[in-house]
């Protein structure tokens, strides 16, 4: 995918919103920041596509083709300790060696009031978690394979347990911790470290896929699990995978929970 301007594009359209502090476009598209308390995060625009979500591997990814109708804008990185310490105030990470790590330890109900104040000081932001099929068709950008990097990984792209690799591959390293955003390849749409480093909450409610193609998927909405996207530090190469999914109760935190920013109301909406 190259993002390119629509003037007919639904909202977010892919230009500055009034609240950017800068905006351009290089290899990977467009791209803008939104800036709080001198703190920058930067989105890129991803184009409304088609992609077929899931895999064989796993009984929970029943492979189907969804359709995403409206153009988002997603952040390149997890959410840093940074941007939490700006709009909250207090930092609840468990590896606190750099404000650029992303913060961890933080539940979706946690996710949920960052999210409420930040839309309280950048109020035509409508900041939110990506739904989990924002999420995955980020995460693949454009790729069918089991990771974005292709069909297996190594500890130079991404930050897992090295011990465990995936389908064979030699053990690497395991690092026993998170690393500072963007010190690991991106994606081909310039997304840092959807694979491993730290788990994702996403929107949805957790719950099975369906057999059929779907547009604009929102999971359950009366689900008492979140789901959890892109593995960890601590997990295995299986649970890095693009396709991979986890979930959790919106009230747990550990240090290998985190997030990131979407950036507009979502399709369904």
């Amino acid at each position: 995918m190259s993002p390119q301007l629509k003037p007919n594009i639904n909202f977010p359209q892919p230009f500055p919103a009034l609240w950017a502090t800068a905006f351009g476009e290089d290899e990977f598209g467009l791209w803008m920041e939104l800036t709080t308390h001198a703190v920058s995060q930067r989105f890129r625009w991803l184009e409304a596509g088609r992609f077929n979500r899931g895999s064989l591997e796993e009984q929970n990814e029943t492979p189907h083709d969804v359709t995403l109708s409206h153009g988002y804008w997603l952040a390149d990185t997890a959410c840093t300790q940074a941007l939490w310490l700006a709009v909250m105030g207090k930092n609840p990470a468990h590896f606190k060696e750099d404000i650029n790590l992303p913060v961890e330890q933080v539940s979706w109900h946690d996710v949920q009031e960052f999210i409420s104040k930040l839309n309280g000081l950048l109020p035509d932001a409508y900041a939110r978690l990506p739904t989990e099929a924002e999420w995955e068709y980020a995460c693949r950008a454009g790729t069918t394979t089991a990771f974005s990097f292709g069909d297996n990984i190594t500890p130079e792209q991404v930050n897992y347990n090295g011990n465990y690799p995936y389908q064979g591959a030699e053990q690497g390293l395991f690092r026993e911790k998170n690393v500072v955003v963007k010190s690991l390849p991106p994606n081909a749409w310039g997304l840092y470290e959807m694979h491993g480093n730290v788990w994702e909450w996403c929107a949805d409610g957790y719950d099975g896929y369906p057999n059929e193609a779907v547009t604009d998927p929102t999971g359950a909405t009366e689900a008492t699990a979140r789901v959890l996207r892109g593995g960890s530090w601590l997990h295995d190469a299986l649970h890095t995978r693009s396709a991979s999914r986890g979930y959790d109760t919106p009230d747990y935190r550990n240090s290998r929970i985190g997030f990131r920013l979407a950036l507009g109301q979502p399709a369904a909406s």
